[in-house]
């Protein structure tokens, strides 16, 4: 990890393969988000840290990332676990210089690494919010996908006031055990849903699944298989997660709708690819299959910027 205590700010140096403002244009991609803000060109987050609340401000400058605290300076044992988050946050031990030497003879990848350089996968460092976000995305639009979670995080998540704005921080595991299926279904969240969550919050509030405890598996096939027996979590819900919670740049959630919709749009077909397609495109994205995905995902909102 690279970056420097300011004492009052943090200067944190990413990898040459940065770009803040497509990193921006991922996280700004819906109204309805509710555990960050973008304004004027900075990026804000509410981080918990050992029961402390810390209101970031991260800006870009002079190659690094500038973190402020605009309420009041954490400690230093803080501070480094603030630059620890985001770190992991976009991805910065991954090595990008493999996926663009692959992508720049790759006829699908070719030209989306040219135009969105520096684009990162913007992670979800926290297991619970990453699990509970690709089941909240099952099988619905990602508008409504948003507005669950917007409802999800205003009833049960904590906030911060700060100059007329409020700062979320997506709900606790440990506030979410204690639930009855009844308390989401009132927020629409379907009955299968609400149980999975649920299932998933006494889970980890048991201890029975933990983050810690998946990477120190250390075998992709392994960890794909432990979350998928848990019940809500396929192939796509365990892929989502090994990419933006894992870092596993080889996940690969194949059966993903919006995958699907930019291979069509990228390779100006009829149709969506198939399966078998799609395995036949991804053979060459070996060992970088969740960053294809993600660049691919990119070229989706092109047309709503």
């Amino acid at each position: 990890m690279n970056w420097k205590d300011k004492e009052t700010y943090l200067e944190i140096y990413p990898p040459h393969e940065f770009n803040f403002e497509e990193c921006l244009l991922y996280l700004g991609r819906s109204k309805l988000e509710e555990t960050h803000q973008i304004k004027e060109g900075f990026l804000y987050k509410l981080i918990k840290v050992d029961h402390s609340f810390i209101l970031c401000r991260i800006g870009w400058g002079n190659c690094s990332l500038n973190v402020e605290f605009p309420i009041s300076t954490p400690s230093i044992d803080l501070r480094q676990k603030v630059a620890a988050y985001i770190w992991e946050w976009f991805d910065f031990d991954q090595e990008l210089k493999g996926f663009y030497q692959l992508a720049a003879q790759d006829q699908v990848l070719q030209t989306l690494v040219h135009k969105y350089y520096g684009l990162r996968i913007v992670c979800i460092p926290d297991l619970f919010e990453a699990l509970v976000w690709a089941i909240m995305g099952q099988q619905i639009n990602l508008t409504f996908a948003y507005t669950l979670k917007k409802r999800f995080t205003e009833k049960y998540g904590e906030s911060l006031n700060f100059e007329g704005d409020t700062f979320w921080l997506f709900p606790t595991f440990e506030k979410i055990a204690s639930l009855h299926i009844d308390d989401l279904r009132e927020l629409q969240f379907t009955q299968r849903k609400a149980e999975y969550i649920i299932d998933i919050a006494k889970a980890m509030d048991k201890g029975n699944l933990n983050k810690e405890r998946l990477l120190q598996r250390k075998d992709y096939q392994l960890i794909r298989k432990s979350l998928m027996m848990i019940r809500g979590i396929g192939p796509w819900t365990a892929d989502y997660v090994l990419m933006r919670c894992l870092h596993y740049a080889d996940a690969f959630p194949i059966a993903d709708v919006g995958l699907h919709n930019a291979l069509k749009k990228q390779l100006e077909l009829e149709r969506k690819p198939t399966i078998e397609e799609i395995e036949a495109f991804a053979k060459h994205w070996k060992g970088w299959k969740a960053y294809a995905t993600f660049y691919l995902w990119r070229s989706l909102y092109d047309e709503d910027l």
